[in-house]
């Protein structure tokens, strides 16, 4: 690799201020600091040092995402092949041409056949969040003259993630610079966005294309296959109905339909130990989240309906369904657009956790509820922080004054 050191080397003139492409620095430096730990040191005064830099952050965040990516071309592929095989047909377009091309069929039984077959839906979708969001990221740091932050590498991934597998590609691009654009460079880029990009693009993708991110079809990879998720089936025939067709286990494995990477309560579990093992993630939020939801399960588990059947849903299937595993461990942890103070942190994550059940509840048309719950979160956790350093400051004047 030093081949690769010397030539990123001599280029780097060229980049600089004055140099002939001095207006892609940002693309320069993005691929130098990629590659490799940058050059430069401190010459001032000493700071304080800490091994934990954005990048490594960003990549500890991605490793702890692997469970998820794995089991999401997995289980898309699962879904997809035991759907063409109860229609008797196979895949249509390009994806049938790959699959008979590779040999790897339609056989749900087999682990090569689910992988491949549901990594050509995860993988293009990756693939074009990444271009198009890398597109609006390198844009905004070339016109301001700022680096390319690494955070977007984590928010590429999390995107085509929470999203269905039969999704259009071009309502994936618009969502992805709909979140880029309106959910993070409008205010000024990564550390001053108060919204989850990825989370921005979604909502936006349901409230503009409520066909296409929403309802029974969209979520096996199975033209004219239809197929409830378990929480929609709760909310519109009952939690029996429900227990009869899927398995908390099953839920808790991931062998449902979902959202593409949102199905594995356990694969969330493992990026969760992680996270919190390397201090990435704040375990005081996951907790509040935990004891929010909960909550307000149990209170309407007491109270009961004969009209609405999600009053009867446990604590326990929520969060084995939907996106709220997912959400509780990589997006309302996200370090920028959660609360940074610790009490902050405990009335933040209750916030969320109610009102999750709060949405899927007493809203049953929209059973889901987790994306909402965390941007209404990502809205109020400022004001939280202010409140919280607030009532600080009052408290240690008192203390001085006493």
């Amino acid at each position: 690799m030093k081949f690769l050191r010397n030539f990123l080397d001599s280029q780097q003139d060229r980049f600089e201020k004055g140099g002939r492409f001095e207006k892609l620095y940002a693309l320069y430096e993005m691929i130098d600091t990629f590659l490799y730990s940058p050059g430069e040191v401190t010459k001032e005064s000493s700071h304080v040092r800490d091994s934990l830099d954005l990048k490594r952050l960003m990549i500890t965040v991605v490793i702890a995402l692997v469970p998820c990516i794995l089991f999401s071309m997995y289980n898309t592929g699962l879904q997809a092949n035991v759907a063409l095989n109860e229609m008797g047909v196979s895949a249509s377009g390009w994806r049938s041409v790959i699959i008979d091309f590779l040999g790897s069929g339609y056989d749900a039984q087999s682990i090569w056949s689910n992988v491949v077959h549901g990594a050509l839906y995860f993988l293009p979708l990756l693939i074009l969040t990444y271009v198009v969001g890398g597109f609006w990221e390198s844009l905004f740091a070339i016109v301001r003259g700022h680096e390319i932050n690494e955070g977007f590498l984590v928010t590429g991934i999390l995107f085509p993630l929470i999203l269905p597998p039969n999704i259009p590609f071009w309502q994936a691009a618009l969502g992805i610079t709909f979140g880029i654009v309106v959910g993070k460079e409008l205010f000024g880029g990564v550390g001053k966005n108060f919204l989850n990009p990825a989370l921005t693009g979604r909502a936006f993708l349901f409230f503009a294309y409520p066909a296409q991110i929403s309802g029974d079809a969209v979520w096996v990879a199975a033209d004219g296959f239809s197929g409830a998720t378990p929480l929609s089936l709760a909310a519109s025939s009952g939690v029996e109905a429900m227990e009869s067709s899927f398995s908390w286990m099953d839920a808790f494995l991931g062998f449902i339909p979902g959202s593409i990477g949102e199905t594995s309560a356990l694969a969330c579990l493992i990026g969760a130990v992680i996270l919190i093992a390397s201090g990435i993630a704040s375990w005081r939020i996951m907790i509040s989240v935990l004891i929010g939801a909960f909550g307000l399960a149990f209170i309407f588990n007491s109270i009961g309906s004969t009209t609405n059947y999600m009053f009867a849903m446990t604590p326990a299937w929520h969060l084995v369904l939907g996106g709220f595993a997912f959400g509780l461990v990589f997006m309302a942890t996200d370090p920028v657009s959660a609360a940074m103070t610790q009490t902050g942190q405990w009335i933040y994550g209750i916030l969320i956790g109610f009102m999750v059940i709060l949405v899927r509840v007493v809203n049953p048309a929209f059973p889901e509820g987790m994306m909402l719950a965390i941007l209404f979160g990502n809205v109020w956790a400022p004001v939280i922080d202010y409140y919280v350093v607030k009532a600080n400051i009052k408290r240690r004047e008192q203390r001085n004054g006493e």
